[in-house]
């Protein structure tokens, strides 16, 4: 009787919900299992659940290419042939209720992350824990919400009943973004078929450790290597987590040697660079989100901005402006060219810092070194706000190597900028324009004559940076390329006169 009142309602909720196709998979997966019990055969849900996928599939082919039809049967299947081996494991370490609340989610997980790996960029660390404290809310928030519909009739009731959802439903939400947004809750990876066969490595072999020795099975012989074999796999995963985890927190500066006075941090196509003189630090730029900034900064051992750059308002180069936020005492920009720009400048005076409008002339120290803007021109109406009024800074002395950083700048900024701003010649690091793009005034590399040329430019981006025509020209003038697409993170130095360099990748 319960079954059937079950799926009778089931019926009409997917009716009143609107039969979409995820609502249609998750509530054929769910008649499946009710199905299953009341034939009084709960082991034949496995042979269901496959029929049902395969019906499915010959009444629409395309969603055998969707991820969420994947997920749905996986998860349904790892629910019914999963669960109840890892509950059965956990038992010996908890009470049975607590092991059948974890062994859950805990099967979804498993079984649903190597699909995830193939076209998401994240895994979730935290996955179980927060799916655990939300599970509770989850039906309350259903049912509420089901009554607040057919209560539709007597606005009151459904008002009243609406509210009443909006609880629950809020704590599920709040949970999402807060776990979301914690330190550590999910791992970075490369979507394809190599994360993807690597999680189901690390997956099955957790599996295998969880369930146990009770099974006969794992008592013959190659189910014991199997055993031991995965509790190998999963010594070497916690192992790399725990010195990944050392070395992004309390050793992060373990990776940076102590002479460095120039870094160009790796933040994907965008730039994201800083000067080091005495203690003092500037930031140019902040990449296109604040992440890759932020760890950067972390392994360079720096929690303090002395001076920010904002060489110019594009995403790529004030994206990551949420790093600093809070930690800067001045803010050198462009000329802000959309409301937005101004919302970020205000933001960054509420952090504290002081913000001054940067042109031509202006300077000042940074520790031992001096600092010098060189462009974009007071009072210039020849190039609207954008590249070609990037910030040009020149940096030099305590410590630092003569060099010049050129924003974005496109080939006739730049040929304005050599006439008009006495730039003479012996750079030894020049930051090259605009990530590498062919847009570049040959004349003005020759004249700055570098020593090292350094890109800030994004592995394998849309653009083709950095162009095969700009590093012909930095070949022809004898300058060494230093791209943090192929070397990643790159460091500058002076040792006794001599530039050093180091670099994550080598190359």
């Amino acid at each position: 009787m319960r079954v059937g009142i079950a799926i009778t309602a089931l019926a009409g909720f997917v009716v009143l919900v609107t039969p979409e196709p995820s609502v249609i998979r998750a509530a054929v997966m769910a008649g499946v299992a009710m199905l299953s019990v009341l034939l009084g055969r709960p082991s034949a849900g496995a042979g269901m659940l496959a029929l049902c996928a395969a019906g499915i599939l010959i009444a629409d082919p395309w969603l055998a290419s969707t991820p969420g039809f994947a997920l749905s049967v996986v998860a349904s299947g790892a629910l019914i042939m999963l669960a109840p081996p890892l509950a059965r494991g956990m038992r010996r370490w908890m009470p049975r209720i607590v092991a059948l609340a974890v062994a859950v989610p805990l099967a979804a997980q498993l079984a649903c992350g190597p699909i995830i790996a193939l076209f998401a960029e994240q895994q979730s660390l935290i996955g179980v824990a927060a799916n655990m404290i939300a599970d509770p809310a989850a039906p309350i928030a259903t049912v509420i919400g089901l009554l607040a519909c057919l209560a539709a009739p007597v606005p009151p009731l459904a008002d009243l009943l609406a509210a009443s959802a909006w609880l629950p439903a809020a704590w599920i939400a709040t949970l999402a973004t807060v776990s979301a947004g914690m330190p550590l809750a999910q791992l970075s990876l490369v979507p394809g078929i190599g994360s993807a066969v690597l999680v189901a490595v690390i997956s099955a072999a957790m599996a295998v450790v969880l369930i146990g020795p009770h099974s006969a099975a794992v008592l013959i012989s190659p189910m014991r290597w199997v055993r031991r074999g995965s509790v190998a796999v999963i010594i070497v995963v916690f192992s790399l987590g725990a010195s990944h985890l050392l070395l992004a927190g309390p050793l992060a500066t373990a990776t940076s040697p102590d002479g460095w006075s120039i870094a160009a941090c790796d933040v994907g196509q965008g730039d994201g660079l800083v000067v080091r003189s005495e203690g003092a630090v500037a930031v140019i730029d902040t990449g296109p989100e604040p992440g890759p900034l932020e760890d950067c900064l972390r392994s360079l051992g720096i929690d303090h901005v002395d001076l920010l750059v904002l060489t110019h308002f594009d995403l790529d180069h004030v994206g990551g402006v949420d790093a600093v936020q809070g930690r800067v005492d001045r803010v050198l920009h462009s000329p802000p060219g959309e409301a937005q720009d101004e919302q970020m400048l205000a933001r960054l005076v509420d952090g504290g810092a002081e913000v001054v409008d940067a042109t031509a002339g202006l300077s000042g120290t940074l520790g031992g070194a001096s600092w010098k803007v060189l462009w974009p021109q007071r009072g210039s109406s020849v190039f609207p706000p954008g590249n070609d009024s990037s910030v040009v800074m020149l940096f030099e002395g305590g410590g630092v190597p003569k060099s010049l950083y050129l924003g974005d700048l496109s080939a006739p900024a730049q040929r304005m900028l050599l006439r008009t701003a006495h730039l003479g010649s012996g750079f030894a690091v020049v930051k090259v324009a605009h990530h590498g793009s062919a847009d570049q005034d040959a004349g003005l590399y020759e004249a700055l004559h570098p020593a090292v040329a350094v890109i800030s430019v994004g592995e394998g981006n849309d653009y083709g940076h950095p162009r095969a025509e700009i590093l012909a020209v930095l070949d022809a003038i004898g300058a060494h390329v230093l791209r943090t697409d192929q070397q990643g993170r790159v460091l500058l130095g002076m040792d006794e006169g001599e530039l050093e360099v180091w670099t994550d990748r080598g190359g």
